[in-house]
């Protein structure tokens, strides 16, 4: 991944984790809480795709695997919270 690629996917990944919030229902982590795992989610959300052989070529497919892989994060995070 060149750096370009990297920021193009925080950037995508900050709008997922915002998706994921307006998605995800319940206690919520705020507004920088969600931004985090939206970015965190992005490059989880991109590399499952890519591991179950789903190639990921165009902005709105990008914004799509970064929400799968955000709503990924937060139910992890949300089974060992509990």
């Amino acid at each position: 991944m060149t750096l370009n690629s990297i920021i193009i996917l925080a950037a995508i990944g900050l709008v997922a984790g915002w998706l994921a919030g307006l998605i995800w229902k319940g206690r919520g982590f705020g507004v920088l809480g969600n931004l985090a795992v939206g970015v965190i989610g992005s490059f989880l959300g991109s590399y499952v795709f890519r591991l179950i052989g789903l190639p990921v070529s165009s902005i709105i497919g990008s914004i799509i695997a970064a929400v799968a892989g955000a709503l990924i994060l937060l139910v992890v995070v949300n089974l060992i919270r509990r």
